[in-house]
C-alpha cells in the first residue's frame, strides 16, 4: 500500500507533520479529514523526493524557460493570467449558486464547466481539480495566490470549520465591493482634473508652435517695440522652445531617481513619514487607514479569527509605513494584555475620536459593532475628502489655464494696438 506524506493543522492550529498508509491520495485526504486536521500538503513518499528535485532542477532552469513552465493556459491553449481583480466576480458567482442550495463543490464544478469567461473558468476548473482530489476550497485557493490574499482564504477557513461559509462569502463579497467603490470613486475624482491638465498642455502646444510663429510674423511686418507683457510672453516661448527640453528631461531624470528611491525602504519610510504632515494629504491616509483597519478587523473577528491572526492580518492592509510600524508596536502591546483602544492610543497615529468608540465597543463588548460604525463613518468622510480634494484641484487647474489663455490674449492685443498706434503716427 502507499505511503504518503502529509503536512497539516489540526483543531488547535498547531503544524502537524507525518506520514499514514492509503489506497490513494483521495483516501488519504479523507483519512486525515476524519481526524479533524486541516490538510496544507499531501504527496506519495516518493512522489514528494521527486517533487524536490523537479523544484532544484527549476531553480537552476533559465528565466525565459520559468515563465514559459509558469504560465497557465485555458483549455483553448491561450494563455491566461489570474489576478486579484477575478476574486471578487468568482467569490460573487459562488455566493449565488450556494444561495440555491447547492455545497461549495458542486458550485465550482458547475462553474468550471457553465462560465464562458477564459480566467474564470480556469480559476473554477483549477479549483474542482482540487476540490476533487479532497482538498477543503481554502487550501484549493492557497494554489492561486496571485487571486485569493491570505486574509480572504483565512475567512474561508473559518467558514468552513464553523460551517458558516455562505455566511462568511456574503461578507466577504461585500466588504470587497466597499473596497472597490472606494477606488472607484478614487478614479473618478481624479478624471475632471487630469482632463483639464491634458487641456492645459494642449493650449501650450498650440501656442508655442502655431500661435507664436503668426504673432512673430505679425509683430516684425509693423515694426516698433512690443510691450512688457508682450517681451515677457515671447522670452518665455523661445526658452521653452530652445531649452525646455533640458527643463522636460531633468524633471523626469528627477523623478525616475526619486521614484527608485521611494521603492527603497528608508526612502518609503521617508515619503510616507512626510506625507502625513501635508495639509490635505494627511488627514486623507488617516482616514483611508482607519478604514482599512475597521473593515479588515471587523470582518476578520466576525468571522471566527483569533484576535492575535487578525491583527496581524489587518497590518497587512496598511499602506503607509509609519502607520504600519506603529499598529504594529500596538499589536505587541495587545498581545501582552493591553486593550486595543489604549494600545492605539499610545501610537499618536489614530484620531481620538475613533481611539474613543474603539474603547466604547470593548467595555461594552461590542467591538465588531463599533468597528463597523467607525468604517461606514470613515468612508462617508472620505468621499466627502475626495470630493473636496477634486473640486479644489479642478478650481486650481481651471484658474491656471484661464489665466494663462488671458495672459496670451492680453499680450497678443496689447501689442497689436501699440504698434497699430505707432504705425498711425
Amino acid at each position: 500500500m502507499p505511503r504518503f506524506a502529509y503536512n497539516a493543522r489540526d483543531r488547535a492550529g498547531a503544524a502537524v507533520s507525518s506520514t499514514l498508509d492509503a489506497p490513494s491520495r483521495k483516501d488519504a485526504l479523507r483519512l486525515l479529514a476524519a481526524r479533524g486536521l486541516q490538510v496544507t500538503h499531501v504527496a506519495e513518499a516518493g512522489a514528494a523526493r521527486k517533487t524536490a528535485a523537479a523544484k532544484d532542477a527549476a531553480a537552476d532552469a533559465p528565466p525565459k524557460l520559468l515563465s514559459r513552465l509558469r504560465g497557465r493556459r485555458s483549455d483553448a491553449g491561450a494563455t491566461v493570467r489570474l489576478a486579484r481583480k477575478h476574486r471578487l466576480p468568482f467569490l460573487q458567482t459562488l455566493f449565488d449558486l450556494t444561495s440555491s442550495g447547492l455545497s461549495a463543490g458542486e458550485a465550482v464544478r458547475l462553474l468550471s464547466q457553465r462560465l464562458k469567461e477564459p480566467a474564470l473558468r480556469f480559476l473554477c476548473a483549477g479549483l474542482w481539480e482540487r476540490l476533487s482530489e479532497g482538498m477543503p476550497l481554502s487550501v484549493a485557493m492557497e494554489d492561486f495566490p496571485t487571486v485569493f490574499d491570505p486574509s480572504t482564504i483565512s475567512l474561508i477557513q473559518s467558514g468552513e470549520a464553523t460551517g458558516s461559509l455562505h455566511d462568511v462569502l456574503g461578507r466577504l463579497i461585500t466588504y470587497l465591493t466597499e473596497q472597490r467603490e472606494l477606488r472607484r470613486q478614487l478614479t473618478t475624482a481624479l478624471a475632471y482634473p487630469l482632463l483639464l491638465m491634458v487641456v492645459a498642455a494642449g493650449v501650450v502646444l498650440f501656442f508655442l508652435f502655431f500661435l507664436l510663429p503668426r504673432m512673430q510674423s505679425l509683430f516684425d511686418s509693423l515694426g516698433g517695440k512690443v510691450p512688457a507683457s508682450t517681451q515677457i510672453l515671447i522670452g518665455l516661448a523661445h526658452f521653452a522652445l530652445h531649452y525646455g527640453w533640458i527643463v522636460l528631461a531633468a524633471a523626469i531624470f528627477g523623478a525616475i531617481s526619486f521614484w527608485r528611491w521611494r521603492e527603497t525602504e528608508p526612502g518609503r519610510e521617508a515619503v510616507d513619514a512626510a506625507s502625513l504632515k501635508l495639509p490635505l494629504l494627511g488627514p486623507f491616509i488617516t482616514a483611508q487607514t482607519v478604514l482599512a483597519i475597521s473593515q479588515t478587523l471587523s470582518v476578520l473577528i466576525e468571522n471566527g479569527i483569533t484576535t492575535a491572526e487578525a491583527l496581524r492580518m489587518t497590518e497587512r492592509q496598511i499602506d503607509n509605513r509609519t502607520q504600519r510600524h506603529a499598529f504594529n508596536e500596538a499589536i505587541g502591546r495587545v498581545l501582552e494584555g493591553e486593550s486595543l483602544s489604549l494600545a492605539l492610543g499610545r501610537t499618536g497615529c489614530f484620531p481620538d475620536l475613533v481611539i474613543d468608540r474603539l474603547a466604547v465597543g470593548e467595555n461594552t463588548g461590542n467591538i465588531v459593532p463599533s468597528l463597523k460604525d467607525i468604517a461606514r463613518g470613515y468612508q462617508k468622510n472620505i468621499s466627502v475628502q475626495l470630493n473636496f480634494f477634486t473640486n479644489v484641484l479642478a478650481t486650481v487647474m481651471l484658474l491656471s489655464v484661464f489665466a494663462f489663455v488671458a495672459f496670451i490674449a492680453f499680450a497678443i492685443v496689447s501689442a497689436i494696438f501699440k504698434l497699430s498706434g505707432s504705425f498711425k503716427m
